[in-house]
């Protein structure tokens, strides 16, 4: 009866294709939430080697309409743009650039650069120059600041290539050259698909297992392999600073390179057919081999098959050599990772993986490196006598890491740090690197023995960042500085030997982050940069962390803001609350803070901060944990643990005086949009909900989902009970979805959305779905943010604030689809 259940819901899940189209059109918010789409905010920095040059890059975060509406290939889980040979909707990209002099404090407008989109800064070893991409409509090119002459100049004519190798060039080490990935099929014909090249599709299974997660954009027909293969191919092109650029070797299609750290040679990973149509490029067949700068092969160090039947499980890895990497201490020393147990992290062995290293000339054998008792996760290279060597498993969530001394891996090694990942109060913090003679980022070592760590310093107070001295002959730590209320300012490099003058990034609650020298010694603070406030109507927003308990007895807290000018006196508001669980194996580990309560306001348009504007109290990422216990797996008790989580929340709100208890919203998205669906499926405490992003049927992820390993087969009670469609009738508060029609993510198809609101519907409940034209994971365009702040805005008003339904006059031409 269960699994007629089952596949009953599953069907129901398929069946449901149609829903109304609104004609309403896209919206404008009221003016102080639609002033936070266009708020400048701090640039990006990029620090060079000498810590001499501070560049800034205005930040570009929001599009058009019409960029997103370009042309748009989606092949083998890559979107890209065929006009110029680049990745569509790069995260990263940025609008003008300025050089700041840190002694000087001089500030350089570059002002000569053409239009377009800039992204993928690097400085070069040496600090003389900075590199960049200049992203045009029909190509994409390298250009050079020089921060002696303060001039930038395109490098060379060559087109750069970015499907495969989303950042399309590399520094030499020695700062002589670049090595770009090259668009060699630019400007030739494009190909053609007619009735005559379609053929049938067939694909057959050889009995294997081979689990696959729920990817999307992946091949689906010959064509589409003609396709990834004309747009993938690049040639590799040696371009030194003369901008003369030379070819390396033949055309292939390169999913990564990276330079040795003596300058001389390459290694490469080209993708091998045939393809696949159930997994991404990233797990398509791959020879690695190492190049000589003039293109010739010198080794041939691995030809993986296709991976398509790795085994279940986050740990599982491909058989054979595996995560090739230069070492970074030598100048032509490669290290790599093979399997021991299958790529089984479940099969009981003593040494999971093996790592082994071979050197230029690469005529001998490889040898033996390093035995690992669990998953390699990898290492950071200071010398040829101290390296941090770290190892992982999934199933406890544990870190391990070591100090080795790379001339003899296995022996001698020095417990640094055991810790879960998820346990932020044990963390150590991240080294501080500076290059080495060769002109690699390696960790910097003071005196043969002295390793400086910054960290973010979680604790039961907030985090508190701080610089350490770690010594590795006594394997202590001595902490040299910790930032210090009310600021929140954490290290961004150390300018001497000492760490005794730093660079530091500063803020408090009203005081966005800025840029400071802070000397140990003198006791003094110069800044640096001086950034605006980039939201000067909220600038009287009060922040509160809330520490409460769950009734199991796990800790918790959240972040409490409170509009400008609130008092108590005037009564409890209406909230709005916004979370994302995560799962744990550790009670204790759940309960750990990981914010500061002195870090600057950010307002910004994505979450639920705009709504303050309104009146309404903010809790923002009151934690959700589900947590592991007696040797479950943390989902087996998701929704008893999730709906306990929000009482809690509610409960400490309502008893502070803050919350209207009747008055109490739940918004999300991606995992955090399924938690909302859950919580108002489960629970009555919430009066509304807001969704957007979110997978609502689990059984559409059959081979494991977020922290989920076991796939629907091994798990079918768990996959049903947290899946909130197979319980859609319970829901009885309305909920509002938001979803972009492009969602690339893994799991949230847009039809998650989509089928959702059809059984909302079906069972008469009050829903109201909109779907974002162009709309990725994330949304991006100006004319889309708007309209998303304009519907929550909308909808906290009927369903929240009011029981009437707001009237908007606002119209225009190309409009969402929305169904109620």
């Amino acid at each position: 009866m269960k699994s007629m259940l089952l596949l009953f819901a599953l069907l129901l899940s398929v069946g449901f294709s149609h829903f109304s189209h609104g004609a309403q059109g896209y919206q404008t918010p009221s003016s102080d939430l639609a002033a936070l789409v266009d708020a400048k905010l701090a640039p990006s920095s990029y620090l060079s080697a000498d810590g001499q040059w501070l560049a800034l890059f205005e930040r570009k975060r929001i599009e058009t309409l019409d960029d997103l509406a370009k042309e748009e290939l989606k092949l083998a889980g890559i979107k890209l743009n065929p006009a110029n040979f680049s990745r569509s909707r790069p995260r990263t990209k940025f609008s003008a650039l300025q050089v700041k002099h840190i002694a000087t404090g001089a500030v350089i407008t570059v002002n000569n650069l053409p239009q377009g989109v800039i992204r993928s800064p690097k400085w070069s070893s040496n600090s003389e120059y900075l590199a960049f991409i200049v992203e045009q409509p029909t190509q994409a090119q390298l250009w050079v600041y020089n921060a002696e002459t303060k001039q930038a100049r395109q490098l060379s004519t060559v087109a750069l290539n970015s499907v495969l190798t989303a950042t399309p060039y590399q520094w030499l080490p020695d700062s002589t050259a670049i090595v770009a990935n090259q668009a060699v099929n630019l400007g030739k014909p494009k190909l053609v698909s007619d009735a005559n090249s379609v053929v049938p599709v067939i694909q057959q299974s050889s009995g294997q297992k081979a689990p696959a997660r729920t990817y999307q954009n992946l091949l689906t027909s010959p064509f589409d392999e003609l396709q990834f293969k004309f747009y993938g191919q690049g040639q590799l092109t040696y371009i030194p600073l003369s901008g003369v650029a030379l070819s390396i070797g033949k055309p292939a299609l390169f999913k990564s390179f990276s330079i040795s750290p003596d300058s001389t040679n390459i290694l490469v990973a080209t993708i091998d057919e045939p393809f696949s149509y159930q997994v991404p490029y990233s797990r398509f067949a791959t020879t690695w081999q190492v190049l000589g700068m003039r293109g010739y092969t010198l080794a041939q160090l691995s030809k993986q098959p296709l991976a398509d039947n790795i085994p279940q499980g986050y740990d599982s890895v491909r058989t054979g050599r595996r995560d090739f990497q230069w070492r970074d201490d030598q100048g032509a020393e490669l290290i790599w990772a093979q399997a021991q147990d299958g790529g089984d992290m479940k099969t009981d062995v003593p040494y999971h993986d093996h790592l082994y290293s071979l050197r230029s000339p690469f005529k001998r054998e490889p040898k033996l490196f390093a035995k690992l008792e669990r998953r390699f996760s990898g290492i950071e290279w200071a010398n040829e006598n101290v390296a941090f060597l770290t190892e992982w498993r999934f199933s406890d969530r544990q870190l391990r890491t070591y100090v080795i001394q790379p001339r003899d891996a296995d022996n001698n090694r020095v417990l640094f740090s055991q810790r879960s990942y998820n346990d932020a109060y044990k963390d150590p913090g991240d080294a501080i690197y500076e290059r080495n003679d060769l002109g690699v980022n390696v960790i910097k070592v003071v005196g043969g023995r002295y390793i400086f760590l910054r960290g973010d310093g979680a604790s039961e107070q907030g985090n508190v960042p701080f610089l350490d001295q770690y010594d590795i002959k006594t394997n202590t730590t001595k902490r040299l500085w910790q930032s210090k209320a009310p600021y929140y300012e954490r290290v961004r490099a150390m300018l001497d030997d000492e760490g005794e003058r730093l660079i530091t990034i500063r803020e408090s609650k009203s005081e966005q982050p800025n840029f400071f020298i802070r000397d140990l010694d003198a006791d003094t603070l110069t800044q640096l940069t001086t950034f605006e406030h980039p939201y000067p109507a909220f600038k009287g927003v009060t922040k509160e962390l809330v520490r409460y308990q769950r009734d199991d007895g796990v800790e918790l807290s959240g972040t409490l803001y409170l509009p400008p000018g609130y008092d108590k006196t005037q009564g409890p508001l209406p909230v709005l609350m916004w979370a994302y669980p995560l799962e744990y194996k550790d009670k204790a580990v759940a309960s750990q803070v990981r914010e500061s309560p002195y870090e600057f306001t950010y307002i910004g348009y994505w979450g639920p901060m705009p709504y303050l504007a309104k009146g309404i109290a903010v809790f923002d990422d009151p934690k959700m944990p589900i947590v592991g216990v007696d040797g479950k797996e943390p989902n087996d008790l998701f929704r008893k643990q999730l709906v306990a989580s929000a009482k809690a929340a509610v409960d400490v709100l309502v008893e502070k005086g803050i919350a209207d208890k009747d008055k109490i919203a739940i918004a999300g998205h991606s995992y955090g949009a399924f938690m909302v669906a859950n919580l108002l499926a489960h629970s009555d405490l919430f009066k509304t909900g807001i969704a957007r992003s979110g997978a609502y049927n689990r059984t559409l992820t059959p081979f494991g989902f977020q922290g989920e390993e076991r796939d629907f087969w091994q798990a079918q009670d768990v996959y049903a009970n947290m899946s909130p469609f197979f319980h859609a009738e319970k829901i009885n508060e309305p909920m509002l979805m938001i979803h972009g029609k492009e969602d690339p993510n893994s799991g949230t198809f847009p039809m998650q959305s989509e089928r959702m609101y059809a059984a909302l519907k079906g069972l008469g409940k009050e829903a109201r779905l909109v779907m974002l034209p162009y709309e990725a994971h994330g949304y991006r365009a100006r004319k889309s943010l708007l309209h998303v702040l304009w519907e929550q805005e909308q909808w906290l008003d009927k369903y929240l604030l009011t029981d009437e339904a707001p009237v908007s006059d606002a119209q225009a031409n190309t409009e969402p689809s929305v169904s109620e």
